[in-house]
């Protein structure tokens, strides 16, 4: 492959991930064909891009970047992987595209600059997603908001039932001197 080749390359490469700072990195090497394209429809429908790249060129690529350490990841043929809500939701499409075809291998993640292996990814997968968090944050929010509300409620709710139980108390009894 010629110099200006490769310097266009890595200028496509650095332009697609720089902005990036998590990505997932898997080997398709033993995916045929109609597997790939199965696996990458798959994951565009979830609006998440695989794409094969040259391991020598993508290090020099995102040099200086937040993904400076792929190096580590990148081994033999490797594919990135990256898109989705965050990375959670992209390693949890992987890892459920990973149960249907197991050719298809983790090597491992990128996260906001750490490095993590493929169990350290698998256990990305298992996390909550960022838009889950975020319910579990508001949900943690209302809830003193819901208690304290009931317990303010509590004890009018209680006076109001003696008052009640009261009221009936004497209808009963204004009922039967009344027939009597």
């Amino acid at each position: 492959m010629s110099k200006p080749v490769k310097e266009l390359m890595i200028k496509e490469i650095s332009a697609r991930f720089s902005k990036l700072d998590s990505v997932l990195v898997v080997n398709p090497i033993a995916l045929n064909a109609i597997d790939n394209t199965t696996v990458r429809g798959a994951l565009r429908k979830k609006k998440i891009e695989m794409e094969v790249v040259r391991n020598s060129l993508a290090v020099r690529a995102l040099k200086g970047t937040k993904l400076e350490n792929i190096g580590e990841l990148l081994i033999g043929a490797s594919a990135i992987v990256s898109g989705g809500e965050s990375i959670v939701d992209v390693a949890r499409e992987v890892s459920e595209i990973v149960r249907k075809m197991p050719k298809l291998e983790v090597r491992g993640a990128l996260v906001e600059g750490e490095v993590l292996d493929s169990q350290g990814a698998e256990q990305l997968a298992k996390m909550p997603s960022r838009t889950e968090l975020q319910g579990q944050v508001a949900l943690l929010a209302n809830s003193p908001a819901k208690r304290l509300a009931g317990a303010i409620t509590s004890p009018a709710a209680k006076i109001a039932g003696c008052i009640k139980a009261l009221e009936e108390k004497l209808e009963k009894e204004g009922g039967s001197v009344a027939a009597a």
